[in-house]
């Protein structure tokens, strides 16, 4: 494999921001990459010096933000808000031995054990043989412990196979199916960001399959156990695991549909015609969302993928709890989405990270149940999102990846014409006539409620003007003195003849 004479363009624009007296190298994947002519948002600098001061002193030049990666091993941060919503992550660390290519040999594949000298474009370091093994499509690692002295690594290999179309070397087979024990000692941040890249490849479908079968899937989420080998009653075609595993499969299928269009001169899938069909004038817009930055750079698009693991995952307690009748899976989706709940506190994301994945496996069955009714009401469309919020467009999503993954081979075509349409109006109103069928601006304000009625701030108040705002959605009310007089008709009624749990009746 040749190797090119200039650096990335985007190293090229830091250089004259960078300190030039202290040895540095472009390391690891973003030299790989580089060699691949594939565009790299994140890049891994190694630093004969004080990285810790480099990388400061970079962020403090460009604005970025910088934090302390690991303080023992002298790594840094730089974070740097190229475009809204769009950011670049340069890590900083110092030298891993005594020189730079005994810190190449100690990293963990061929592949990623390219340095390119920044004080000299023209020195490219290559010890591990990486470029012949990146030209032959094998991922082989730098050294016979390379994965047990970082289990993660295992993870990282799951992911370079997939994402890169490569085949591991038996002696790395080996290591990363041995690192199963080892994955308990990593950080629970470490872990998660490799799994969260997982997520985010191509189709991640084909990598969470290698993890299940390299014995690492259960280490991971080792709430999915339990679904192996779990029986489904009919029309489910497969038990409840590999229907998961389908549905990964199936989702990819659809997302890849949303990024990279769909080509009906090749395509053979009818069920995804029909999708377009449907929903094509939705897809830009279900690409920005899918694609809208979350915390710290991650992806609702990531998310997705991993509810869509736990979006069942609740089936085997449900099944254990009533014994009475051994068939039933009522409420699988509230059990699944504490257990996805704890998962991600497990593995250290944010609040609204969590919150947003419970919603989605909560939520993911409604548009079943709304196909149930003759049409999808005006209060049915605004219930669900007052429920599901944001997150109702990823449970819009799963469900048709649910229902495409519970039959064999095909979903019966009324079936799939009917979650197609529920799908269609959902995305409508959250698209193209949101103002009016979900979020309408207030006809009444809380404080106006108090001082007109007389009432206490509280609870109350806050039920009120939902109650109100369902009616406005509905066209009952149009005006603010109709929302008054339905205000007053609650009370003298009383609350607990109205339904506020967001579920039709």
């Amino acid at each position: 494999m040749t190797l090119p004479s200039r650096l990335p363009e985007t190293v090229l624009k830091l250089l004259p921001h960078m300190d030039r007296d202290t040895p540095v190298w472009l390391v690891g994947g973003g030299v790989r990459d580089h060699l691949l002519g594939r565009y790299t948002v994140d890049l891994d600098f190694a630093v004969d010096g004080d990285a810790l001061r480099m990388a400061r002193h970079l962020a403090d030049r460009l604005g970025g933000y910088y934090y302390v990666l690991d303080k023992q091993r002298g790594t840094g941060r730089v974070i740097l808000e190229e475009e809204p919503g769009q950011r670049r992550m340069l890590d900083f660390a110092c030298l891993r031995g005594p020189d730079i290519n005994s810190d190449l040999r100690a990293r963990d594949f061929t592949i990623n054990a390219f340095a390119i000298n920044l004080r000299d474009p023209e020195q490219w370091l290559d010890p591990t043989g990486g470029s012949n093994d990146l030209k032959q499509k094998i991922l082989r690692t730098c050294s016979p412990n390379a994965v047990a002295d970082d289990p993660v690594r295992a993870l990282r290999a799951v992911r370079l196979t997939t994402e890169l179309d490569l085949r591991m070397e038996p002696e790395t087979l080996l290591q990363v199916q041995q690192a199963g024990p080892g994955l308990g000692r990593v950080s629970p941040e470490r872990v998660r960001d490799e799994v969260l890249r997982i997520l985010d490849v191509h189709r991640p479908g084909r990598a969470l399959r290698l993890l299940a079968h390299l014995s690492l899937l259960f280490v991971i989420f080792p709430e999915l156990a339990d679904l192996e080998g779990l029986e489904q009653p009919p029309p489910h075609a497969y038990k409840a695991l590999e229907h998961t595993l389908v549905v990964v499969d199936r989702l990819g299928d659809l997302v890849s549909m949303l990024e990279t269009g769909y080509d009906p001169e090749t395509a053979t899938d009818l069920m995804l015609a029909h999708v377009v069909q449907r929903l094509g004038r939705f897809f830009e817009q279900l690409s920005n969302h899918l694609n809208h930055t979350l915390s710290y750079g991650r992806k609702v698009r990531q998310l997705l993928f991993f509810a869509s693991l736990y979006h069942d995952a609740g089936k085997s307690i449900v099944r254990a709890i009533s014994s009475n009748d051994p068939t039933t899976l009522q409420g699988h989706e509230n059990i699944g989405a504490e257990l996805i709940e704890a998962r991600a506190a497990a593995l250290r994301m944010s609040n609204s990270e969590v919150r947003r994945l419970g919603q989605i496996v909560r939520h993911h069955v409604r548009p079943m149940i709304l196909e149930r009714s003759p049409t999808v009401t005006l209060r049915a469309i605004y219930r669900f999102y007052r429920q599901a919020g944001e997150s109702g467009v990823e449970a819009i999503l799963l469900s048709l990846a649910d229902l495409l993954g519970t039959h064999a081979p095909l979903v019966p075509q009324d079936a799939w014409e009917s979650r197609v349409e529920v799908a269609s109006t959902l995305l409508e109103a959250f698209f193209e006539a949101r103002e009016e069928r979900i979020d309408p601006p207030p006809l009444l304000r809380g404080d106006e409620l108090i001082q007109k009625m007389g009432l206490a701030s509280g609870p109350k108040i806050g039920q009120l003007l939902e109650i109100i705002q369902e009616a406005q959605v509905a066209g009952e009310v149009t005006s603010p003195e109709e929302a008054l007089a339905l205000a007053r008709r609650v009370i003298a009624e009383g609350l607990e003849g109205y339904n506020l749990s967001g579920v039709d009746d």
